[in-house]
């Protein structure tokens, strides 16, 4: 661990993950290869995955961000999903900006959260969209693009 690191009871820190700066309360798992960084909390019965980045966020009873996944500057609610590969968007190039998830929102996998953006309670975002607006409470928000085939193609040489 780094300095600063406040630990609960019954919490599982798997190995190669990495913890400063931050609070992590009861029966929490993490890991292995996360990095939990200054200003998270994790509350209690959370759960971080491998290769998962927080920063600077809140992460609610019960919510899981399972694999592959950077948080940064976010506030998630209560048993919330998040799936792999999402992303939040949260520099713009001047200024760092927040994403608010709140209770019970299912995230699908490789979405890309753009802030400032919230997503009300009970909300889905469909797997591999870029959410720049705001989702209202009980909705589900996708973007995608048509998939485009071009039969006979003939790659330049």
């Amino acid at each position: 661990f780094g300095k600063k690191v406040k630990v609960g009871n019954n919490v599982i820190i798997k190995s190669f993950s990495h913890l400063e700066s931050c609070k992590i309360e009861n029966k929490v798992e993490v890991g292995p290869f996360a990095r939990i960084r200054p200003q998270t909390i994790l509350k209690e019965g959370s759960k971080v995955g491998n290769f998962v980045e927080i920063k600077k966020s809140i992460l609610g009873k019960k919510s899981k961000v399972n694999h592959l996944s950077y948080i940064g500057d976010s506030y998630i609610g209560k048993t919330v999903n998040i799936g792999a590969g999402t992303i939040t968007c949260n520099y713009d190039g001047i200024k760092k900006s927040k994403t608010i998830i709140k209770d019970n929102v299912f995230v699908g996998s490789n979405s890309s959260l753009v802030a400032p953006v919230s997503l009300a309670e009970n909300s889905v975002i469909g797997a591999g969209s870029v959410i720049t607006k705001n989702v209202k409470k009980k909705s589900l928000a996708l973007t995608r693009a048509k998939q485009i085939e071009v039969k006979n193609y003939k790659r330049k040489k």
